[in-house]
């Protein structure tokens, strides 16, 4: 016998779809504009854009902060398993949009870095999501940011500005997952 789906269940699906299309949009967006959108585009280089007096960062670091919160939130309302799956195509997406030269780098990045993210979001999700989307994207976004400047260009010059750029979308992302968790408790919407 199965068990038709409540409008809980179809409310948590569609959010997570759409949680799952933003994500696995971030990264042709970081892509594109880590070479089109900056105050300063260096030859043969990315982008920049100022994140703090005097830092710059690699545009694409704006659209890596929302995935980590993205991804999280597709765990969230889909589950572990979907959220394994988005990391690994997200890898798969990344190393299949990269430019030749930054293949490695980016899929190595991407992957150790929200795996990262879920290491650290998955024991505290169900207690404290604020705490949990912080402190895994904090976690990733470190990871990512060495990971890939190290493998890119042997240079961690740019990991001031990655950080800084990285954790900016994480901040700003805080109301939008306070208010997704208040309304979950008014629903009575359990994570997944």
């Amino acid at each position: 016998m199965t068990t038709r789906p409540t409008d809980d269940d179809k409310l948590r699906r569609r959010e997570g779809l759409i949680f799952l299309l933003l994500f696995a949009l971030t990264i042709p967006a970081a892509n594109w504009m880590i070479g089109h959108v900056g105050t300063v585009c260096l030859p043969n280089g990315p982008c920049l854009i100022p994140v703090a007096p005097a830092i710059m960062a690699p545009s694409g670091v704006l659209m890596i902060g929302a995935a980590l919160v993205l991804r999280d939130l597709v765990q969230r309302r889909l589950g572990i398993e979907f959220g394994i799956g988005a990391i690994v195509a997200g890898a798969a997406i990344s190393a299949g949009l990269a430019p030749p030269s930054l293949v490695l780098a980016s899929a190595a990045a991407f992957l150790l870095s929200e795996f990262a993210d879920f290491a650290v979001y998955t024991p505290l999700a169900r207690r404290r999501l604020l705490l949990a989307v912080v402190a895994s994207s904090l976690a990733g976004l470190v990871v990512d940011s060495v990971v890939f400047l190290w493998l890119a260009f042997g240079s961690l010059e740019f990991l001031a500005g990655q950080v800084v750029g990285k954790t900016w979308m994480v901040l700003l992302s805080i109301p939008f997952v306070h208010l997704l968790r208040r309304r979950d408790e008014r629903l009575g919407l359990l994570p997944r």
